[in-house]
Order: structure tokens, then sequence, then C-alpha cells
């Protein structure tokens, strides 16, 4: 099953949580990351979180690690709405796509290696600390629900986002729930997005810019 990369079809009125759908009706999951390019913010992929039927998680609650993101990418959407997504995959094809982070065990410092061997010596198992990767190219960044929005770099926060705001496939702006003297909503334009990383997204505004944003109103989309 392949997906050709150059066939962009816009995202029309993108909303992270919106329910996504297979092309034969059946239920996926949401919507719960964007993958954006952090120089340009053009987007690059959604990542899905599956339901735990559709997974499998149901009938594994015990199995360990089992990955719940699958990577979908743009070209996979054949028709959105604000609280529906439909694919142009089956969904025998979705279960085929790349999960979006994998896991791998950390390397072992010399000392930790050392008491590794006393503990299958002693017949204890070591829990071995983790490292998770995210399948995206090192230029990409993720834009996601609840991820720190910081004014400038001086560790100064202006809130969280709560979603993205999309205009015919382009990044317009992100809805950020802030803290402090801000009481509601608002939303923060593309323009004055900072490039960022994906433990945070930065922005730049003066005390004028802050006291003009505009307050976010969902009903006026």
């Amino acid at each position: 099953m392949t997906v050709p990369e150059n066939d962009r079809r816009p995202l029309g009125d993108f909303h992270l949580g919106a329910a996504v759908h297979s092309s034969d009706g059946k239920h996926i999951g949401s919507l719960h990351r964007l993958v954006v390019d952090r120089e340009g913010w053009d987007p690059h992929q959604v990542i899905v979180k599956e339901s735990v039927r559709f997974n499998g998680h149901y009938l594994a609650l015990y199995a360990g690690l089992m990955t719940d993101e699958l990577i979908v990418p743009v070209s996979a959407i054949a028709q959105m709405s604000h609280d529906r997504v439909d694919l142009s995959l089956t969904s025998k094809e979705v279960r085929q796509l790349p999960p979006y982070l994998s896991y791998s065990l950390a390397p072992l410092t010399p000392k930790e290696a050392a008491l590794d061997d006393v503990s299958v010596v002693l017949g204890a198992a070591r829990v071995a600390p983790e490292i998770e990767t995210a399948d995206k190219a090192e230029r990409d960044i993720e834009l996601r629900p609840n991820e720190n929005v910081m004014l400038g770099h001086d560790g100064h926060k202006l809130g969280h986002i709560r979603d993205v705001l999309f205009d015919e496939g382009e990044l317009v702006g992100v809805v950020v729930h802030p803290v402090g003297f801000l009481e509601q909503d608002v939303v923060v334009q593309v323009r004055f997005l900072e490039r960022s990383d994906d433990g945070a997204l930065f922005v730049h505004m003066t005390p004028d810019d802050l006291r003009n944003l505009p307050p976010f109103h969902p009903a006026a989309q």
C-alpha cells in the first residue's frame, strides 16, 4: 500500500481531536498531533491516536508496549470537516501504516552494566530506561494539545496549545489557552511563531501584541 507524497489534498477545517474514519466506514481513532516543517510551518503528516477497539488493546490489556499512534500522510486525507476526517485508506490499509513512536532501551553506562550483571546473578530483573523516538524528519516539529507556548526564550509562558487553525491547507495560527492576565482562549497568528522544537512552541510578541490578541470563538469559524 503506497500513498503518493506529492498528492497534497488541502487540510480544511482542521481540528485536533476530530474523529477519524477509514474509507470503509470504520472509526479508527482521533487526530492527536500535527507534524509541520519548523521553518515554513507546512503540514507534512497527521498523527492519529487509534481507539482501543481498532488497535486491539481491549483484547490484550496486559500486552505491554503496544503502539497506538499512526503516521498518516496528508495525501491520505479524502475529506475533512471540523469534527470528522475521512481517509482514502481502508481499515486494512490503515493497520499497515507505520507507528509514529518507537521505543528502545537506553545504553548502559559501565557502572549500570556492572550492576546489571549482579542483578542477573541474583535473579533480579533490571528495569531499563527507554528511549522514545518519533518517526519524523529532523526539520519537522509536532503541534499537539497542551504543548507549552512560550514568550521568547526567557522562560515566560503564554499558555498551552488548545487547537490549530487552517485555511486551505495553510497553518494560519494556533489557539492558545493562556495563563496569567489573559482569561480566555486566544488566537496566535503564524506570523508571531518562532522556530520551535518538540519541547515547546515559541512566539515573539510585544506587550501591545499581547493586549490585542483576538479571542477564539469557535462558532464564528
